[in-house]
């Protein structure tokens, strides 16, 4: 197997475990599931929810989302500041592409690529990335 084989049968593992961990977000409108990679080593992990300590209940009375859910790459990366791990050169594994906030955290925390397997309705978080030089591949689900 070729070192791009490797790396692509490694993307497709690490985005199945990224969808799995977005079933434990509590939001019923979308589930996301982020994966920290560096070196071949999950160093963190998230999904998208409400911040600790706040009930479990991510949309409003009329299915609006609350104003402050967290995304899974937030909790991701808020996740690996709180430990001894670094997320400098690290790869981002999300089920949805970023947004423009989370974009912004992905490129102050170092993350050198970002893997996402759907397109959200606004790409400008995407561009963004690609602005900063970061690698970005959309990986959809098969």
């Amino acid at each position: 197997m070729t070192k791009e084989e490797k790396q692509k049968y490694r993307d497709k593992l690490y985005m199945r475990m990224a969808r799995t961990w977005a079933e434990n977000s509590y939001c019923v409108r979308r589930k996301v599931g982020a994966l920290l990679v560096r070196d071949q080593m999950i160093i963190s992990d998230g999904y998208n929810g409400t911040p600790s300590g706040f009930e479990n209940v991510c949309e409003d009375e009329n299915n609006v989302s609350k104003p402050y859910v967290l995304h899974a790459e937030a909790n991701a990366i808020t996740k690996v500041a709180r430990s001894n791990n670094s997320s400098d050169g690290a790869t981002l594994y999300v089920t949805a592409s970023p947004c423009m906030e989370c974009s912004k955290l992905i490129i102050q925390s170092g993350i050198r690529r970002v893997v996402y397997g759907e397109k959200y309705r606004l790409m400008d978080g995407v561009e963004l990335l690609e602005r900063a030089g970061i690698q970005v591949d959309y990986m959809p689900e098969q």
